[in-house]
């Protein structure tokens, strides 16, 4: 038989689990299992970090009343024919020039935007928190019943092994009681099929039990699962009374508790505020800046100047009439060296400051567009936490109806027992005096091993719906602490 990779490692797993019966393993109680999932499971952990990132958006959203300080500085070489930034003379040369600067802004008006935004990042933080504690009230639900699920295998299983142990005596008596000639020799081949059968059972019942420990096992995230084993510390009664409740009553106290109605009715503010901020953009926004700035250059500068030697004058015009030229005397500057760095740039400061407003006039409606799409997902929020609110009363009168279902079925399955068990010890004492033959006997058996196995799984399914009724009333599994 072809075996997959997701086959080998279930098989590996469940023989790890087989290996665990020969060791010493670990009782775990409902309550240390649903706790060890609050703190272990991966979703959970997930959820967490999604509380964490809205933390760090409402910071981001607080920052926004922030002014903005950025600095900047710059160095730059220029070769060939440059203006000097000091002297304004055209020369070729290679130059070099440092700035630094620095420059703030802050928002004083921006259509309430900020304003909303940080409203909505704090709102953000309470529908993360409760998502968070939705996930771990779900997870509470599913590890209770992946437990309850353990403890009904178990008992089912040592019904299948008590029995066999049954039969396996019945057969040692049958077999005396055939070489005495008090029975046919045709029953002891009934009794051994009754007893193949029993170890059939046994191994499904086995399979049944270490499939559901590897469920539980892998929600917890357990990584050492081989010795992993539950005790059984539940009980199959009522002990909160809450069936003595109305379903009414059940529903206007999960109204007040329930986390799917507080998340959506956080959503449906986030999604208020999100139209606020849409509409922030209709409206005019003023912003103040300031911004300092200094240069300095490495070029030489003029210091002053000296007569041209070479060319000492140069002819500007002439007299009209006469037309004699007109000179002047030829200077050229007299170059020095760079004043300190510093002095330059204490000589070169300039600074600009003032405000800027932006009136929003025409934007390819993109600002209309975006404020009817977030109206359109308030409207969706809205309709969502109406159908929260249905759907929680659907599940409240169902939950009870299904409790109170349990109960009864846990109950008359509980009568049926006491009756198979009546039945099958009258079918006993006729069937060791010889008056009733092996098959009749089986028959009685099996419906007794079948009242058994009712009661068990009636059992344990009305714990779990008294649970989940309990879960609607605000009774949690175990206390959900606050992080």
């Amino acid at each position: 038989m072809k075996i997959n990779k997701y086959n080998s490692l279930v098989f590996a797993m469940l023989f790890g689990f087989a290996l665990s019966g020969q060791a010493q393993t670990k009782q775990w109680t409902l309550e240390e299992c649903v706790r060890y999932a609050l703190d272990h499971n991966i979703t959970i952990k997930l959820s967490e970090l999604d509380v964490n990132n809205a933390e760090i958006d409402k910071k981001g959203a607080l920052g926004n009343f922030l002014p903005s300080v950025n600095g900047n500085a710059s160095h730059s070489w220029n070769i060939g024919l440059n203006q000097d930034v000091t002297t304004g003379i055209l020369r070729n040369s290679t130059t070099q020039y440092s700035s630094v600067g620095i420059g703030a802004g802050v928002d004083i008006y921006k259509g309430l935007q900020n304003q909303n935004a940080y409203r909505k990042a704090k709102l953000s933080i309470i529908a993360s928190e409760y998502q968070l504690l939705k996930m771990q009230e779900d997870i509470s639900l599913n590890v209770a019943n992946a437990f309850l699920q353990i403890l009904g295998y178990k008992e089912d299983l040592k019904v299948k092994i008590e029995q066999l142990a049954i039969d396996e005596k019945r057969l040692k008596r049958s077999e005396e009681m055939v070489n005495a000639g008090t029975i046919p020799r045709g029953d002891l081949f009934d009794l051994k099929a009754t007893i193949a059968t029993d170890k059939q059972n046994i191994t499904v019942s086995e399979n049944n039990l270490l499939i559901s420990k590897l469920s539980l096992a892998q929600l917890l995230q357990l990584k050492e699962f081989a010795d992993f084993d539950v005790i059984d510390d539940t009980n199959a009664k009522d002990e909160n009374n809450i069936m003595a409740q109305s379903p009414i009553d059940i529903y206007n106290k999960a109204k007040e508790t329930r986390t799917e109605l507080k998340l959506a009715q956080a959503n449906l503010e986030i999604a208020e505020k999100n139209v606020a901020i849409a509409k922030g953009a209709y409206q005019p926004t003023l912003s103040a800046f300031y911004n300092f700035n200094t240069r300095a250059s490495y070029s030489d500068v003029i210091t002053g100047s000296t007569p041209n030697t070479a060319n000492p004058t140069s002819q500007i015009g002439f007299v009209e009439g006469t037309n004699q030229a007109v000179l002047t005397n030829n200077f050229v500057p007299v170059l020095g060296g760079a004043p300190p760095i510093l002095d330059q740039f204490n000589d070169n400061k300039g600074q600009s400051f003032g405000l800027q407003l932006n009136v929003p006039i025409f934007n390819g409606f993109s600002a209309r567009n975006n404020v009817e799409r977030n109206k359109v997902s308030l409207e969706k929020s809205k309709i969502d936490l109406e159908q929260k609110s249905l759907d929680l009363q659907r599940n409240v009168y169902t939950a009870f109806t299904n409790a109170k279902g349990a109960l009864n079925t846990f109950e008359s399955a509980t009568v049926t027992l006491e009756a198979r068990q009546q039945a099958y010890n009258y079918a006993k004492e006729k069937y060791d005096v010889g008056l009733m033959n092996s098959f009749d006997f089986s028959q009685a058996q099996t419906l007794l091993t079948n009242a058994q196995t009712e009661v068990i799984r009636t059992k344990y399914d009305y714990i779990f719906k008294i649970k989940i009724l309990e879960f609607y009333f605000g009774i949690p599994i175990v206390p959900i602490p606050a992080k």
